[in-house]
């Protein structure tokens, strides 16, 4: 079209503005370097890939701001690629979801909210084939990161954007992570989904060539994209220094007819970079929010502190968990308290429950392990009249009926025998059951806290707890260290506690010596607080002064080691094996996939060895 195009190219690749020139069809003839660096039309982002398309089998990962804005039009139902059929998710939703692309048989894991909601983000952070994700919207810094094993993609926005990572279905590794730019390299997440290619990025990838294609095929049809089209065509609008919105970029915007020998041959669309008035703005910004986070972490360190304070402690261990409560006390999600007997997790949930919203609303507390087997389905979801011998005439409501608007502690939900376990995954898919001989299913509302002292993914070897639900329970893990891994809490503790079991016992108020306490630093605590009351409450009732010396502890003082120990053979490589299996863990952050792969040990002999050795990760 035009004489000396190189010439041209040149001029308008060292112009600071982008610089687009589309023909009266709406072809672009000129893009300039600027405005593909400002719309993120480059391929060299991040550690690379290589060119594909999603296939079956692969596992997507997806975080939404706005469904069906910047994300290709995605819709609900355009969800079922990845095995998710929810009637309850809508357009407009913030959405976060792991899933396997066509494949219905794995059970995905997502979560979502209106994006009316006022909320700071929304977090998923979850393992999914023994893969560890998070996923985090921030919906005050504005932007949404994926992280997998470790490695962070993360896309800012301005108003809405729909981010994907794609894992290899036979490696787990990345074939694919978005970056900016995707709308002009037809890369969205719905044309993903139905089957598109997406292009290779890396250092040495050739960019994506924009000269011939059609402006819409490069820019989503926004107003300014229609307009500069219709200028082209022929119609009368130009403005100067517009701002506006393309492909989700905040930019001000130049609009010029061009006419040669008065005939309309296209139009040209100057594009400024506002990144220095954007970074000055988020600057500011970024200031208040920093001025408002600290006010915010003040209130909810003190908010933390009285919601928790029946939580004894206050080493760093401690604190995290007490942390991580709080956080899980303000969301919906299923909550799974991991530690040993003894611990606290009873105590914890409570907490949990008083802290959130459902505060006023009933908590029911239900010990899995303590219900008969026989039992224990009638218990927790009711029965109708007949349903049974020894049923009563009227029915019964189930407990999870009683826990309706509150909360329900599956405390011992390793005990749990795998009929059940069917049908609370029913609970937590959909939120409805049917009770025991009845044909009318129940819908609750109810937020599930559960706990263990079982290693689950031990049991999930063995065939004796479910994968799916173990995926479904586990959403939000809350790992309470055992005493003897805190033991700096355990002055705190005894005293704390002893005043309260001298009150319940009626008599005076008893102290501890100094030897007494160094006795109980000393021990192993296998039982942790549970077992540190006991031996405090007996100390009380059978020592006849206010002071609770040594000799009143019912604790077995720790052997000490002789040299002249000597181990067999054996038993120094079992014990040398057992070092190395919790090392190469702690190397790679308890992930056992890598661990067998890395000991080259096959996952029967491994679990094997987690279970005789006594290994928890």
């Amino acid at each position: 079209m035009f004489e000396n195009e190189n010439y041209i190219k040149q001029f308008t690749d060292m112009m600071t503005e982008g610089f687009i020139f589309i023909d009266h069809q709406g072809k672009i003839q000129i893009y300039n370097e600027k405005a593909k660096q400002i719309f993120g039309i480059k391929e060299h982002e991040g550690m690379g890939h290589k060119e594909g398309k999603v296939r079956p089998g692969d596992i997507i990962i997806i975080g939404d701001n706005c469904l069906g804005k910047d994300d290709g039009g995605l819709t609900p139902k355009d969800l079922s690629y990845m095995g998710i059929d929810d009637e309850k998710i809508h357009v407009k939703d913030r959405f976060i979801g792991i899933g396997v692309y066509k494949n219905k048989e794995v059970l995905p894991i997502y979560i979502h909210e209106k994006r009316d909601e006022k909320k700071e983000d929304l977090i998923l952070g979850t393992v999914f084939q023994n893969i560890k994700i998070n996923v985090n919207i921030d919906l005050i810094k504005k932007y949404i990161a994926i992280t997998v094993e470790g490695k962070r993609f993360k896309l800012p926005y301005m108003d809405a954007i729909g981010h994907m990572v794609v894992l290899d279905k036979d490696t787990k590794d990345v074939k694919f992570y978005q970056s900016i730019g995707y709308t002009a390299r037809g890369e969205s997440i719905a044309n993903l989904l139905l089957g598109k290619n997406f292009r290779a990025k890396g250092e040495n990838i050739k960019g994506l060539d924009v000269i011939g294609k059609n402006i819409f095929d490069i820019h989503e049809s926004g107003a300014t994209i229609k307009e500069f089209y219709q200028v082209a065509r022929g119609k009368d609008i130009s403005y100067k220094d517009k701002f506006t919105e393309i492909n989700g970029f905040l930019t001000l915007c130049t609009l010029v007819p061009v006419s040669i020998k008065g005939k309309r041959v296209g139009a040209v669309l100057k594009v400024e970079d506002i990144s220095m008035l954007k970074k000055v703005i988020t600057e500011r910004d970024e200031a208040l929010l920093h001025i408002e986070e600290m006010e915010r972490k003040l209130r909810q360190e003190q908010d933390t502190k009285d919601a928790f304070s029946e939580i004894l402690g206050e080493s760093e261990e401690i604190k995290l968990v007490k942390k991580l409560a709080y956080k899980a006390s303000k969301t919906n999600s299923t909550v799974l308290l991991l530690g040993e007997s003894g611990t606290g997790k009873s105590l914890l949930a409570e907490a949990i429950h008083k802290a959130s919203k459902y505060k006023n609303k009933p908590f029911i507390h239900v010990n899995c392990g303590a219900i008969p087997e026989e039992l224990l389905e009638s218990e927790l979801f009711g029965y109708e009249k007949g349903a049974f011998t020894g049923a009563r005439s009227e029915g019964k409501r189930g407990l999870f009926e009683a826990a309706h608007e509150g909360t329900i502690f599956l405390d011992e939900i390793g005990e749990m025998n795998l009929s059940v376990q069917v049908k609370l995954l029913k609970v937590l898919q959909s939120k409805t059951f049917f009770r025991v001989g009845g044909t009318k299913e129940i819908g609750v509302d109810v937020r599930i806290i559960a706990a263990t002292n079982k290693n689950l993914e031990e049991e999930m070897s063995k065939g004796r707890f479910r994968e799916d639900l173990y995926y479904r329970i586990n959403v939000f893990p809350i790992w309470i260290p055992p005493l003897r891994e805190r033991k700096q809490d355990i002055y705190l503790l005894v005293h704390q506690i002893l005043p309260k079991i001298c009150e319940r016992l009626d008599c005076k108020n008893k102290n501890i010596s100094d030897e007494a306490l160094y006795t109980l630093l000393e021990y192993g605590w296998q039982g942790n607080i549970r077992e540190l009351e006991n031996v405090l409450e007996r100390a009380v009732n059978i020592s006849e002064g206010n002071i609770i010396k040594p000799t009143h502890l019912a604790i077995r003082e720790r052997k000490k080691e002789k040299k002249e120990d000597i181990k067999s053979l054996k038993q120094f490589v079992q014990d040398a094996e057992k070092r190395i299996i919790e090392k190469t863990l702690n190397l790679y952050d308890g992930n056992k996939l890598k661990t067998m792969k890395a000991l080259k040990i096959g996952k029967t002999s491994f679990y094997e060895k987690l279970k005789k050795y006594h290994i928890r990760h």
